[in-house]
């Protein structure tokens, strides 16, 4: 048929990890490949009790529509929770989104036009890259270490380049490398966003996963402008097939996403919004998060140790200090790709790094993710994947 599509379209194609994700259907599949939390932790028994109450005390309401903005309440506790990060919000500052991710196709709604510069971290998260895309950006990428974007760099691409429309970060456990932020990094691209004019997009799925050390201020907490971004989400700290995230602004950029919302789905899902809601009124979340963490650090710990001992000894790899990720570096003259068609033969799944550059390039980087496999299995599956890197190295 000779269908004509949006131009959008020559963009898209399938994400690599949702086409990985398929092969953790086998059952025989060590995966290290989605982001996934551990579904044993999952609050089933609570949710139980919590959806009853739900239906019992508010059931018209819960199953009607609601507000675009989303529940009150719920933005209430979730604009009280992000004082841990000093930030100082109210319920009208917050939206409701589906998943964080919805706030990304969103922000390249709002943002970009075609041609229009979107500058993010080296490498940067795949999901994010591909919801810009629908929007026919072009990315400039920034040199990433241990503590962030080279600011150097940041700021000559901010001085010579135009239509710069926002910079995109992750800076807790940052996806797919599993590294954060230094203050000080935070605190000038601040500054530089502030000099530059141009809008910041916080994406932090991971931040309350901390395992070991303080937690370091959000990047939304030195906003002097009302510039920053912040995006939110449940998913790795409770239920991620609920769907539910959140936008924080201030009011100008937040009445853009609430009319690009109203237009996109009218509103998240209410029912879900009030058993979130309905939980945080009966339990613990933070007791929760912290069952969550004990077992993600344990497991984080069995992968670093198995990679120590069975991969080859000159390989580069990242020590998270929480989230879902660590980051492998091969040589350069080595592609993941090829790696990982000889794993799967083995049945273990990792994801290739070179999707994670939306400007191509790096092959010979991987991600690991500890958070979904027990710690039997991450032994196994790491030793296999070592035996490959022997073999191929």
């Amino acid at each position: 048929m000779a269908i004509k599509y949006a131009k959008r379209m020559d963009n898209l194609k399938a994400s690599e990890i949702r086409e990985l994700l398929k092969l953790t259907e086998k059952p025989e599949i060590i995966s290290f490949a989605g982001g996934l939390p551990a579904p044993e932790l999952f609050p089933i028994e609570e949710m139980k009790k919590v959806v009853e109450a739900v239906l019992d005390e508010n059931g018209m309401q819960a199953l009607q529509y609601s507000a675009t903005e989303g529940f009150t309440p719920l933005r209430e506790k979730i604009a009280k929770r992000m004082e841990n990060i000093g930030i100082k919000a109210s319920a009208d500052d917050i939206l409701i989104t589906s998943g964080s991710q919805q706030g990304l196709d969103f922000t390249g709604k709002i943002f970009l036009n075609d041609g229009d510069i979107v500058v993010c971290e080296s490498p940067s998260y795949l999901g994010a890259i591909n919801a810009f895309k629908g929007y026919l950006p072009e990315f400039v990428e920034v040199t990433t270490d241990d503590e962030g974007m080279d600011m150097e760099e940041l700021e000559s691409i901010l001085s010579t380049k135009e239509n710069v429309k926002f910079i995109y970060v992750i800076p807790d456990f940052q996806n797919p490398t599993g590294k954060t932020w230094s203050v000080e990094r935070r605190k000038k691209l601040v500054e530089l966003a502030n000099k530059y004019d141009i809008p910041v997009i916080e994406d932090n799925p991971y931040g309350e996963l901390r395992f070991e050390g303080e937690r370091p201020p959000a990047v939304k907490s030195f906003d002097t402008e009302d510039r920053v971004v912040f995006l939110g989400t449940f998913s790795k700290t409770f239920c991620p097939g609920l769907r539910i995230g959140w936008t924080l602004a201030g009011q100008e950029l937040l009445q853009k996403y609430i009319f690009v919302k109203q237009g996109s789905d009218l509103q998240t899902n209410t029912m879900a919004q009030r058993e979130i809601n309905k939980f945080l009124d009966l339990y613990d979340l933070d007791e929760h998060v912290e069952k969550i963490k004990d077992v993600y650090r344990k497991r984080r710990d069995v992968m670093l140790e198995a990679m120590k001992e069975y991969f080859p000894q000159k390989l580069k790899y990242t020590y998270p200090e929480g989230g879902l990720f660590t980051w492998v570096e091969l040589p350069e003259e080595l592609d993941a790709k090829k790696v990982l068609e000889k794993a799967i033969e083995l049945n273990v799944a990792f994801v290739p790094g070179g999707s994670f550059f939306p400007n191509g390039g790096k092959e010979n980087t991987f991600r690991l993710n500890y958070s979904n496999m027990p710690e039997d299995k991450i032994k196994i599956g790491i030793e296999r994947i070592g035996k490959v890197l022997k073999e191929m190295i």
